[in-house]
């Protein structure tokens, strides 16, 4: 579950008879989106509009929602053939990507996490009350690892090497559906937009002030939600992850929904949430996901490698403490 962010400005929030923004919003792979159009809809038709987007979202979900048994991805899942599966370009494309992010990051971000993510309650089955013994993870580790997918975007197919190994494309998921909605609104026409989909941000041009989208990243405190700190940003991608909202306790021990597929087990640092800024959302989310798994130190000494722009928010000593890197540094100087 990804923390969602905090959109800061009081011109964002509805439409603005001065200016002719616009926000479209509605509900969408169980969570919700918004789409903000600071110039107005021009010559097109508000309802058709709402529904193209709508569209372009249930396309989304019908390729990777593990919640319906009839999706792409949950046919996939249900098989367990080792054989090549046809499956539609885009989603083939997209598991391309996601496979890439996984080897990029040492596999921190794994998309076949899945059937841990609902062995320790955090998935569709339901909450649990207790961790799962050692024998149980164990068991379902031997049916993880991206690197047991195979695609090839020809065909276009995939195919696993483990009859039960199960696909979930949640941490990535919103990203790609922000990223196709901006794709939606720049092929026929608009320059500048804000879309955000269950927190995952795809953002385009300036606000209705000319100016980059002032957007809030929020601070992670699991029983209110107030921004931490803004950037302006324009013609990016940004997504957080964080742990804040997501978690049982058992014993006096809170596990959270983070699950890191090299250990089969909840992350156990204090790293409460991670900020990543990149030109895709998609990129953004998955990479947000895989640092929150790394952990502080890990996570930030990867970040600074590779020049990843990322804030991160870590718990210590009963308040909160922020570590960026110089690329994320940069942003800040530009507001």
């Amino acid at each position: 579950m990804k923390a969602a962010l905090f959109i800061a400005l009081l011109v964002l929030t509805a439409c603005d008879s001065g200016t002719g923004q616009v926000e479209l919003t509605g509900s969408t792979m169980g969570t919700q989106f918004s789409v903000k159009l600071p110039t107005g809809i021009g010559d097109h038709d508000a309802v058709k509009l709402q529904k193209s987007i709508e569209a372009v979202l249930e396309n989304v979900d019908a390729q990777m929602s593990t919640y319906r048994p009839d999706s792409e991805i949950s046919r996939f899942n249900q098989s367990e053939s080792p054989d090549w599966q046809p499956i539609s370009i885009n989603l083939c494309e997209d598991i391309a990507n996601a496979l890439t992010i996984s080897e990029f990051t040492g596999g921190a971000f794994d998309i076949t996490v899945g059937p841990l993510v609902e062995l320790w309650g955090f998935g569709a089955s339901g909450i649990v009350d207790q961790p799962p013994d050692d024998e149980a993870i164990a068991s379902l580790l031997a049916m993880t690892g991206y690197e047991n997918i195979h695609v090839d975007c020809v065909k276009p197919a995939i195919r696993k090497d483990i009859a039960g190994l199960k696909l979930d494309l949640s941490a990535i998921g919103k990203g790609y559906a922000a990223d196709r909605v901006g794709l939606l609104l720049r092929s026929i026409g608009y320059e500048n937009y804000l879309v955000e989909v269950g927190g995952e941000l795809s953002i385009r041009g300036m606000n209705a002030k000319g100016e980059p989208w002032a957007i809030g990243i929020e601070a992670p405190l699991p029983d209110q939600r107030r921004p931490h700190t803004i950037v302006r940003l324009a013609d990016t991608g940004m997504a957080t992850s964080g742990d804040y909202r997501n978690f049982f306790e058992a014993d006096g021990k809170m596990y959270s929904h983070t699950i890191d597929t090299r250990t089969g087990r909840p992350v156990t640092h204090m790293l409460a949430s991670v900020t990543v800024v990149d030109d895709a959302a998609w990129r953004a989310d998955a990479l947000a996901t895989a640092l929150l798994v790394m952990g502080p130190e890990e996570g930030l000494a990867f970040a600074e490698s590779e020049e990843l722009a990322v804030l991160m928010l870590i718990r210590t000593n009963g308040h909160i403490e922020e570590r960026q890197t110089a690329a994320f540094a940069k942003l800040r100087d530009i507001t």
